[in-house]
């Protein structure tokens, strides 16, 4: 985290272009170094980090936390690309590269946990931005989150695409000793080629399975985010079959599939992608999303019924209370609420 050699003044005004420096309360300094080419890592000191889910949401869990605004997957697909606007960046290139680093997260959890007001309910990690996104390696926050946590007594559960979760595979395990703790890994395309074309900064498959297995192997539970699947793209019975067997060799309990979402900010940086790519999809995806964020009922309706027996087929169908996962019972359609309600202020 020293990179005091490539800080860039805050007070600049030509430093960062396209970014209103009075929209990151806490900013102390943009950092740009050649370990991550292209890439301006802004670190703000938090207010909070807690942050409230409101009341109506059915997602089951009331609190999050968010290290880190901004992914270097640069998923083409992410849900959360929208939230990026509230910071007055746009939802394309500037959520893959201008990363927002809350370098105090974990003090300002620990002493938010502590509070004699603070009813340990479950706190869920991973519902905007990937708290083990490559970033992390550099800040390490997460350690000090997790022990915040389990300290404290609070439940929490991690959902990642992230193989830098293997780093605190202990760290985790002893929390687990202490409160509940659930892990949820999302691998959503098997085809290395597509993978490295629509979530660029990820790690491939074969790496994110083999993550399932150390999770597995370190004695805890593992659910499995088959998520987004996206249409004509994988949605094939053979591309199903073949994920979810592998998902099931590795060792994962459970896995939940579903269909891509596309809120605003995302939608128009996927479709754009698909227009260079496949430009032959295009007409299509304008059939299945309508205009709107959800694939239509009927497509809905009919990747369930290809699911279903190939889940049954793999054995990893589990119902809620059967293992860890139960605080992803939710799926990813709970991170997506929750990116749809995030409150503008989070620092």
């Amino acid at each position: 985290m020293r990179w005091d050699g490539q800080k860039i003044d805050a007070g600049e005004g030509d430093a960062l272009p396209g970014l209103d420096l009075r929209t990151l309360p806490g900013l102390v300094r943009s950092v740009r170094t050649p370990d991550f080419a292209g890439v301006t890592f802004h670190e703000v000191l938090s207010r909070t980090a807690l942050n409230r889910v409101p009341d109506a949401s059915a997602v089951p869990f009331r609190w999050t936390v968010n290290p880190m605004r901004g992914c270097l997957h640069a998923c083409t697909y992410c849900f959360a690309r929208g939230t990026h606007r509230y910071l007055e960046l746009d939802a394309g290139k500037d959520f893959d590269t201008q990363i927002v680093v809350k370098t105090n997260i974990a003090e300002v959890l620990a002493a938010e946990v502590a509070r004699p007001s603070w009813r340990r309910e479950h706190v869920a990690l991973g519902t905007n931005t990937d708290p083990y996104q490559r970033a992390e390696g550099r800040y390490a926050l997460m350690p000090g989150v997790i022990e915040a946590l389990a300290g404290s007594g609070t439940p929490l559960s991690v959902l990642t695409k992230g193989t830098l979760l293997r780093r605190d595979l202990p760290l985790l395990t002893e929390a687990a000793g202490q409160v509940p703790v659930s892990l949820a890994v999302s691998i959503a395309v098997l085809d290395d080629d597509l993978q490295q074309r629509i979530e660029p900064g990820t790690p491939t498959a074969r790496a994110r399975l083999s993550l399932v297995r150390a999770i597995r192997d370190a004695g805890l539970p593992v659910h499995v985010m088959v998520a987004p699947v996206l249409p004509w793209l994988t949605d094939s019975t053979d591309h199903l079959d073949g994920l979810l067997g592998a998902i099931a060799d590795a060792g994962a309990q459970r896995a939940t599939v579903m269909a891509l979402h596309l809120r605003p900010g995302a939608r128009e940086w996927f479709l754009a992608w698909l227009g260079r790519e496949r430009p032959d999809l295009v007409a299509g995806y304008g059939r299945v999303y309508r205009g709107g964020s959800y694939a239509h009922a009927e497509y809905r309706g009919w990747l369930e019924a290809r699911v279903r027996p190939l889940l049954a087929k793999h054995g990893l169908v589990r119902a809620p209370t059967d293992d860890g996962g139960t605080r992803w019972g939710a799926g990813e359609a709970g991170t997506h609420a929750v990116a749809a309600q995030l409150q503008p202020s989070l620092f």
